[in-house]
């Protein structure tokens, strides 16, 4: 049976508890306007996956104090603050199966929304004189917007090999997942070997993440992932089971392949075809061992650390990471 988060949020769901009211009373503002959106986008609350991990991250080296609720409260600032720019970005209507800041209040008060949000977070930094955090998500800040301009750079080309698809996914989704882990590992401790340690393993396990993001495109079903199989390949990104294909079969089919992809519209049926030829290129197979070698990896980098149920959940985290279904 598959892991949850609720599961593996265990041995700090106290403090997550209290962390809900805590970023509540936060972010808060006496602008009319601002105090109903963030109302709204409070109302929105995902699984809470990043505080999950600054809070398991803290305990795993050592006590989990208020610098750990403003560590994740500047997380989860910057985090938000940048899902509603995407949203901008990429002209969503839904986020979660709910309007979206801009197709509500339209793109003007979406961005203003998000400029504030990563002020804010900056604010509670500088405010609480945790200058560490400010370099840790700052560093975050910059590598998202690198990976995103990266993608849209290499989506007008025709090609994409291994090492600038994991070039943008480290900067895009790696980055983050690092954040939470360093930044709570920064909230408890000054051993410098800890919060090393804590960085990798988010960043491994962050890569691992989108990785299996990139398999589940060609093999899920809409029922389970909640969006049609594969979106990846409607929005033309060459991910890496496409490009592990690429590499194993005859170069003139690989090439005829990637021409189809970056052709015009792509009809179900063209869809189906480059499902089919990643599959039987062991595409996925290949993608997957890279992932669970990841993850191992990630493992390893936090296996020295005493035991202790914190510990434990991250592991248990590293293997949900690949093991998930969405």
């Amino acid at each position: 049976m598959s892991l949850s988060i609720s599961e593996i949020s265990q041995p700090v769901a106290s403090h997550l508890e209290e962390f809900n009211v805590f970023f509540k009373v936060l972010i808060r503002s006496k602008a009319a306007l601002l105090d109903i959106v963030l109302r709204y986008i409070l109302k929105q609350r995902g699984k809470r996956v990043r505080p999950t991990l600054v809070f398991l991250s803290a305990a795993i080296c050592g006590q989990i104090t208020r610098r750990t609720y403003i560590a994740a409260s500047l997380v989860e600032l910057l985090h938000t603050a940048t899902l509603v720019h995407d949203d901008v970005v990429d002209e969503a209507d839904k986020r979660r199966g709910v309007p979206s800041i801009n197709a509500v209040w339209k793109n003007k008060v979406a961005v203003l929304v998000g400029d504030y949000l990563l002020a804010k977070g900056l604010l509670i930094a500088v405010e609480h004189e945790e200058f560490d955090y400010l370099r840790i998500t700052s560093t975050s800040v910059r590598r998202m917007s690198e990976g995103e301009l990266l993608q849209i750079q290499k989506s007008r080309q025709k090609t994409l090999d291994e090492e600038t698809y994991f070039k943008i996914i480290s900067d895009k989704t790696a980055s983050l997942i690092s954040t939470c882990c360093e930044i709570g590992a920064v909230s408890t401790t000054d051993n410098s070997e800890y919060r090393k340690a804590m960085k990798d393993y988010g960043e491994l396990v962050g890569i691992a993440f989108q990785i299996q993001d990139d398999i589940l495109d060609y093999m899920s079903r809409s029922s389970i992932v909640g969006k049609p199989i594969g979106n990846d390949i409607r929005e033309k990104k060459i991910t890496l089971p496409l490009i592990y294909a690429c590499q194993n079969a005859e170069k003139s089919k690989g090439k005829a392949i990637i021409k189809t992809l970056k052709s015009g519209k792509l009809s179900n049926q063209s869809i189906e075809e480059i499902i089919e030829f990643v599959i039987m290129n062991n595409g996925i197979i290949q993608a997957q061992e890279k992932a669970n070698s990841i993850i191992f990896e990630a493992k390893n980098k936090i296996a020295f650390f005493p035991d202790s149920p914190a510990k434990i959940s991250l592991l248990k985290f590293a293997e949900y990471v690949i093991n998930r279904t969405k």
